[in-house]
């Protein structure tokens, strides 16, 4: 797309706004370049990863980029096998660490899932990082100018040996002042550096009595500045040792930065990297604060914007517009008085696309439907360009002479005062004929003008449309609400009347007009209060519809906070009865571990077994009593009950002593090792599980297999819970390659 028509839009002045919301030089840098797309798949790119990263800031906040250090120069001396001086070490640190901070933003919080960000995942999982060399430049380096003493040990060890000689110096020093033989010499009592060399204060006139090399004199010329002769060696081992760290700090620099040479590739990937993220996130921010939404994308090649408000507008004071074309008429002309809007309109409609087309929500309702021309083709004059010849006829033609050798079916061309600056009859027949050639071509017009012939065209040719913003002329002013299929009126009469224009002028003003255009003026305006009136009724009817719906939500929220109390209730009950279940089950499962007990059929012991499934059937009987009406299936204890009469009858057989082996072989033959609770909720998979689990108990079956899927994990979950409380379970464990994995689950019984 041309600049000069991003230029009309103002889109320079959008990338003005989202530069404020850049943390970074990078991303900065990318805004210079950022130009709209204008194929689909690239815009809806675009607006997925803002889409995504404004849902990030709304769970995490914002992304924690700062201004990092622009390390491009340290990277290019690292290409060329250069030493980094202290502070660009400092600056890759820092460069790693924000890298770090960022990737932990995205990837540190277990409770979000992740996966509902695919775009930014790549991006963020891109980002390298190595703490390890991080830590390690910030152990070495403690600012901007120092290099910690441990960074090695021989830097440590002249480091102590200077600190030694140091105080041997101005033990002397001090000696030196405070001894009754120099001390009226002295000028202050204190020990002092001149030219990396420590000195003292002598008075001017006493220089010659203190033996030793003049470094300085103050201002005054009062002072002179001696280190003496006791301390001139000590001086040179301190200078000699300064040297010796200047070599080592170098070396140690040298060792940190060949650690880095490897790695300057996956630096400049993470500069583009996070700079991308910078962008991406400005763009959420802006789209956040103008409250936008991300417009659906048609493949009808129409516009719907529903409630559009020109961005760059205060919005406490911008008058939202509803725009559409492309679906009954591909020709929209906006005719009305300079001051109502017309160009707001034009400028409004093409801004909101280039904005979509970058990647930014548009300030619009969600109803609002796009669709993605391969160019958007301006002609608008600013008033302010007169000075400029920018809004003369040879301008405007310029422009569409231009726009018409370009322009293909799928553009979008918005046309400003289409024909003015010359004759009103030929700018007029000019008008009509630009707008037919683009029409017929195909493609999509916005298009404003003052030109009466214009509003007749589109009133009498199919595809066309003609709009107009209302004006309220009791106050003299625009309200700047778009009304489409209402021509524009002049109301030049209407107005000069309301001024106070002479009747007589009037009068004759009036009857010079031609008969048809009063005719037409006439049916204009019967329109034209036609359709305020209608507009009225479709307020007071959407304010009743907001009424209704708003009444609505109340009662479905009356409704589901009713069901949620019902289910309450059901689930209390259900616990309640699941509770009176085990009980009896516990009771069942001592009884039959007391039958397992009886090793011999005598009388005695038949006469006691009787009783025990008295007991059971007992127990059924009440558990039935008090779970009527629950819905509680009573299954597990029936087959608990069918298990005891089956070992009670083992007991009568022809044999005297007890066998049960055969109810066993008979019980592992009849019951699968394996169960399926795929499909259902927790609660059903625990509730068949547990009878599962009993039967396999008493069968003696062991390890068994439960599947229950992979899905979302709940199920998985909750069975896991369940085995760790279950009385059978000796362990349990997730299946291996082969055995189903993370969709089975095996338990060894006790």
């Amino acid at each position: 797309m041309n600049t000069k028509y991003l230029k009309s839009l103002e889109y320079d002045k959008i990338i003005e706004k989202l530069n404020t919301y850049c943390k970074t030089y990078m991303g900065k840098e990318k805004l210079v370049t950022l130009l709209p797309k204008f194929d689909k798949s690239s815009v809806l790119d675009l607006l997925n990863l803002t889409q995504e990263a404004s849902s990030l800031i709304y769970r995490k906040g914002n992304i924690p980029l700062s201004d990092i250090p622009d390390i491009s120069i340290n990277i290019k001396t690292l290409d060329s096998s250069g030493i980094l001086s202290i502070p660009a070490l400092l600056n890759i640190a820092r460069f790693l660490k924000i890298s770090r901070e960022v990737k932990e933003y995205f990837f540190s919080s277990d409770d979000i899932d992740l996966s509902v960000y695919p775009k930014l995942y790549d991006l963020f999982d891109s980002i390298y990082t190595n703490k390890s060399i991080e830590e390690k430049i910030f152990s070495v380096v403690l600012d901007e100018n120092t290099i910690a003493d441990n960074a090695s040990s021989k830097l440590a060890s002249i480091r102590r040996e200077s600190k030694k000689l140091e105080q041997n110096i101005r033990d002397k020093l001090n000696s030196i002042i405070h001894s009754s033989t120099y001390s009226k010499y002295i000028m202050e009592p204190i020990v002092t550096i001149r030219e990396n060399r420590y000195v003292i204060p002598i008075k001017e006139e006493y220089r010659a009595q203190v033996k030793g090399f003049i470094h300085d004199v103050s201002s005054s010329g009062s002072t002179v500045f001696i280190e003496p002769l006791s301390v001139f060696e000590l001086n040179n081992e301190i200078a000699n040792l300064k040297v010796e760290e200047e070599i080592e700090i170098e070396k140690i620099l040298a060792q940190m930065s060949g650690r880095l040479y490897e790695y300057t590739q996956l630096f400049r990937s993470n500069i583009d990297i996070l700079g991308d993220l910078d962008v991406i996130f400005a763009k959420a921010l802006y789209s956040i604060d103008i409250d936008g939404v991300f417009p659906a994308i048609n493949d009808d090649k129409y516009i719907n914007l529903v409630s559009a408000m020109h961005p760059l507008i205060d919005k406490n004071i911008v008058v939202p517009i509803d725009i559409s074309i492309g679906k009954d008429y591909s020709a929209l002309v906006i005719t009305g008085p300079n001051t109502g809007g017309k160009t707001v309109a034009l400028k409004t409609t093409g801004l909101l696309l280039l904005m979509a087309y970058s990647g930014i929500f548009i300030p619009a309702k969600e109803s609002s439907s796009i669709y993605v021309f391969d160019n958007i083709f301006v002609d608008i004059g600013d008033e302010q360009s007169i000075q400029e010849n920018l809004s003369t006829f040879s301008s405007h033609i310029s422009n569409i002479v231009e726009i018409t050798k370009n322009v293909t079916a799928e553009s979008l061309v918005l046309l400003d005062e289409l024909g003015s600056g010359t004759d009103p009859i030929e700018g007029a027949n000019l008008a009509i004929s630009i707008l037919k050639y683009l029409f017929d071509l195909g493609a999509i017009s916005i298009s404003t003008t003052h030109y009466q012939e214009l509003k007749n065209y589109c009133l009498t040719t199919s595809g066309f449309q003609n709009a107009s913003f209302e004006f309220d002329i009791d106050n003299l002013k625009p309200t700047y609400k778009l009304l489409i299929g209402i021509p524009g009126k002049s109301n030049a009469f209407a107005i000069s009347k309301k001024l106070g224009l002479n009747d007589n002028i009037l009068n004759l003003a009036s009857s010079l007009m031609k008969a048809n255009d009063v005719s037409i003026e006439e049916l204009m305006k019967s329109i034209y209060d036609n359709k305020v009136k209608i507009e009225k009724e479709k307020e007071e009817i959407k304010k009743n519809s907001n009424q209704i719906e708003a009444l609505r939500k109340s009662l479905e929220n009356e409704n589901t906070r009713l069901q949620e109390k019902q289910d309450k209730i059901l689930n209390d009950a259900k616990s309640e009865a699941r509770d009176i279940i085990q009980s009896a089950k516990d009771e069942a499962n001592a009884v039959i571990k007391r039958l397992n007990t009886l090793n011999e059929t005598s009388k005695d012991n038949l006469s006691t077994a009787n009783n025990l499934r008295n007991e059971l059937n007992d127990s059924l009987k009440n558990l039935d009593a008090n779970s009527e009406g629950d819905g509680i299936n009573l299954q597990s204890l029936q087959a608990l009950n069918e298990k005891f009469n089956l070992k009670n009858s083992s007991l009568k057989g022809k044999n005297s002593k007890v066998t049960f082996e055969k109810g066993n072989t008979f019980k592992s033959q009849n019951i699968s090792s394996e169960i399926n609770v795929i499909g259902l909720n927790v609660d059903e998979a625990t509730f068949m599980i547990d009878k599962y689990l009993d039967d396999c108990s008493i069968a003696k079956l062991s390890p068994v297999r439960i599947v229950h899927g992979k899905g979302t994990g709940k199920l998985r979950e909750g069975i896991h819970k369940f085995l760790k409380t279950n009385p059978h379970v000796k362990s349990f464990r997730l299946g291996t390659f082969g055995e189903g994995e993370m969709g089975v689950t095996v338990v060894e019984l006790k």
